[in-house]
């Protein structure tokens, strides 16, 4: 009986810090205030969080952070699974405010303009185009870009985008957008088409994580963005995990000096 009534207690205990735990969290993901860019007739459902003591006559750096594939939906909630965590510890320590934006790219659409091809594998899978128009969902993220990079709080010479996965190759894509806009950008396992560099190589500073490991995009395709990158002098490195699946995100955040990297960069 003793032992039972322990076990029933331990139990307790365990759901009762797991119910914490929980409602820790959701109240975290809550400090990202849920908001809607229309544009165009055309809605754009999106994450935002301001600093810790924002003030609107203050001036901030503005992150952009794009998803991957498997966080892609309408729930305006689900983008934030991966890299949130990142920015809600920055904004407990209040080391760099910075105000950040998590938009949700449909189901039925995709953040990068690349063929794809699923019945494949590796270098087959993903074709990355050099020229054509954004996806609707890239081009609404540009539109939101643009409008709140001319808010007077916004630092125009420290905006940064960074990524995973499809969110990955969309910072390949919007570099080539707007590349006069960013700082500096963090890709992270994605890919793009070595031949678009041109375009902001000598403009933006990037530091891309990739995986050894990676089963469903191929680390080739980022490690091939590093070299057409190396040849045109930019300013990049590379983090490569030997030993990382997909998942390489895990590490990449785990990067003690990423934010310190990413705040120190600035627009000339």
């Amino acid at each position: 009986m003793k032992y039972t009534k322990r076990k029933l207690i331990k139990q307790s205990m365990f759901w009762l810090l797991l119910i914490v735990v929980s409602n820790v969290l959701v109240a975290q993901q809550e400090l990202f205030s849920k908001e809607l860019f229309l544009h165009d007739g055309d809605t754009l459902k999106y994450r935002l969080l301001l600093p810790k003591n924002f003030d609107e006559n203050k001036a901030y750096p503005l992150v952009l952070f794009l998803h991957g594939r498997g966080e892609s939906g309408n729930d305006n909630k689900t983008q934030l699974v991966h890299g949130s965590q990142l920015f809600l510890d920055n904004y407990e320590s209040d080391a760099f405010p910075a105000i950040v934006i998590f938009p949700q790219c449909p189901k039925d659409d995709y953040w990068s303009n690349v063929k794809r091809d699923y019945s494949k594998t590796g270098l087959e899978k993903f074709k990355y185009k050099r020229r054509g128009k954004p996806t609707k969902a890239m081009q609404l993220v540009l539109d939101l870009m643009d409008d709140i990079a001319k808010k007077p709080y916004v630092k125009k010479n420290q905006i940064y985008v960074g990524g995973l996965s499809m969110g990955g190759m969309g910072v390949f894509d919007i570099l080539k957008f707007r590349p006069n806009m960013f700082a500096a950008a963090f890709p992270i396992c994605g890919g793009g088409n070595p031949k678009s560099v041109c375009k902001y190589a000598d403009k933006v500073s990037l530091w891309v994580f990739d995986g050894g490991k990676d089963d469903v995009v191929d680390p080739y395709f980022s490690l091939r963005m590093v070299t057409a990158l190396r040849k045109k002098g930019a300013d990049v490195k590379l983090s490569y995990f030997e030993n990382d699946n997909h998942n390489s995100w895990d590490s990449a955040f785990a990067e003690p000096e990423l934010l310190s990297w990413l705040f120190s960069k600035s627009k000339k």
